[in-house]
């Protein structure tokens, strides 16, 4: 899966056990610069409420096959609505 600036990812206990209840985060960038274990990466964000707005922003330490991608950005950075299943 690849992780792109603006996409929504519902953070689970699955990504890494400090998240006990499941928050929503808008990926600003996945950060490279940082030697991590495997399948692990660190990620600027914002932690967002149930409305979707932005309540605090934050550097995460999650495993990659924790993450799912709630919402994907587009490549000019505009998000795109999730898809809907009838």
């Amino acid at each position: 899966m690849k992780l792109n600036p603006g996409d929504v990812l519902l953070v689970t206990k699955e990504a890494s056990v400090q998240f006990t209840e499941p928050m929503s985060f808008r990926l600003i960038k996945v950060v490279t610069d940082w030697i991590t274990y495997d399948g692990w990466l660190w990620l600027d964000g914002y932690q967002l409420d149930a409305k979707g707005t932005a309540t605090a922003k934050r550097r995460i330490f999650v495993q990659r096959t924790g993450l799912r991608v709630l919402t994907a950005a587009v490549s000019d950075g505009r998000i795109r609505p999730p898809q809907r299943h009838p």
